[in-house]
């Protein structure tokens, strides 16, 4: 019986050790990132789109866009595109007296995908300069720029980067749920973005803050599939072997769920797209291997991974479990759980290691078993849209 207890310990301990032993590695590499030197000034100036998706948003997408409209880039070089879905008239009608392109599809199930296919399909039909900018931005409705963004994107464009991955970060803090968010955010920024480009690996996309070649995105954008589209992308550019650079010292400040119901409804969207997208890639990893595309191989392994919640709730329940069998077969599970935490601390910003910060850790059992439920709604072929509500 106590060996049957033992191969069952250990099966469990091999299938969560390589989700945590990835998150170590990835933070360890962090500590050795570069710090930022400012482009050289210079005096090419590329053209941007900038596309707003906007899915009921009434409450954020004005503010958003007339912020967005003060850029300190020359105004015949950008120009700005909302897609209003299932919005309400009066907020068409602000958004028309904007100097924008309006777009008002009406999509019986909607999506963000659908909503850029729909950009791209209908911008030759308003003006024929709509399809000649040389970069696509894409911002979700919620997000806010700095007024010099344009010039850092178009300056990051100027070293040959030709796909961007902006540092998306908190722009409210308004709550425990919040500010959790936020911390989970910058932690996925670190491990998965800034890591992987200090060892020559491309950066995860996150959904928005993300800048295409214009060409490339009207190419591919028709073939997407799915709730999860920036990953979806993601797949595109890694067979492509096409680098994702993620500039870290250029912020879109995005607002944090608020809400335990849609931290829930967010989180279970990344799961559902999480095994979408790992199904959708382990068909290539053959092929993959023998191009040694390393790109696409550590991508694929992302999706494999366990979610952190879920392995920061597990663990110790897992070793306390094991201690009761046998206090000697639970060091690997109490070394496996204290790797973890060492690994989160220190992929968090040295900014946000604060009191007031890991104070709000008292709510995280709460929001794991969230987590856990999700588990048992997981449906990898659904493919709808689920919506996260902003407030402010």
């Amino acid at each position: 019986m106590m060996t049957f207890l033992h191969i069952i310990d250990w099966m469990l301990w091999i299938i969560m050790a390589p989700s945590v032993i990835y998150v170590f590695f990835f933070a360890i590499v962090s500590l050795f990132h570069r710090k930022h030197k400012p482009y050289s000034t210079t005096t090419h100036q590329y053209t941007f789109l900038i596309l707003f998706p906007a899915y009921k948003e009434d409450t954020v997408i004005v503010h958003s866009v007339r912020q967005c409209l003060e850029q300190t880039y020359p105004k015949s070089h950008y120009h700005i595109g909302v897609i209003s879905d299932h919005m309400q008239d009066s907020t068409n009608a602000l958004l028309r007296q904007l100097p924008i392109t309006l777009f008002t599809p009406q999509f019986e199930k909607s999506s963000k995908a659908k909503a850029l296919q729909y950009a791209i399909q209908q911008l030759s039909t308003f003006n024929s300069q709509l399809s000649s900018f040389n970069y696509i931005v894409i911002l979700d409705a919620d997000n806010m720029v700095m007024p010099d963004f344009l010039e850092q994107l178009n300056a990051s464009c100027q070293q040959g980067y030709q796909v961007i991955q902006c540092h998306r970060c908190a722009k409210n803090c308004d709550n425990d749920v919040a500010v959790l968010d936020g911390v989970s955010e910058e932690i996925n920024n670190t491990i998965f973005r800034k890591a992987h480009n200090t060892i020559g690996i491309s950066s995860a996309l996150i959904g928005s803050g993300m800048c295409f070649p214009y060409q490339w995105f009207k190419e591919h954008v028709g073939r997407l599939d799915s709730a999860v589209e920036d990953r979806e992308f993601e797949v595109f550019l890694l067979k492509e072997n096409v680098y994702i650079k993620f500039e870290e010292h250029i912020p879109v400040f995005d607002e944090k769920v608020s809400s335990r119901e849609n931290f829930k409804r967010q989180r279970q969207r990344w799961l559902n797209g999480q095994i979408q997208t790992l199904m959708l890639m382990l068909p290539y990893i053959p092929k993959a291997m023998a191009k040694l595309n390393i790109n696409y191989i550590d991508k694929t392994i992302q999706q494999a991974l366990i979610p952190r919640s879920i392995l920061l709730a597990l663990l110790p329940v897992l070793a306390l479990i094991v201690m009761l069998v046998s206090s000697e077969w639970s060091y690997k599970w109490w070394g496996l759980f204290l790797m973890l935490c060492v690994s989160l601390y220190i992929a968090i910003p040295s900014q946000m290691r604060t009191r007031a910060v890991f104070g709000k850790l008292i709510y995280f059992p709460r929001l794991a078993l969230q987590m856990m439920k999700n588990i048992l709604h997981l449906d990898s072929r659904n493919k709808d849209f689920l919506h996260t509500t902003h407030g402010h």
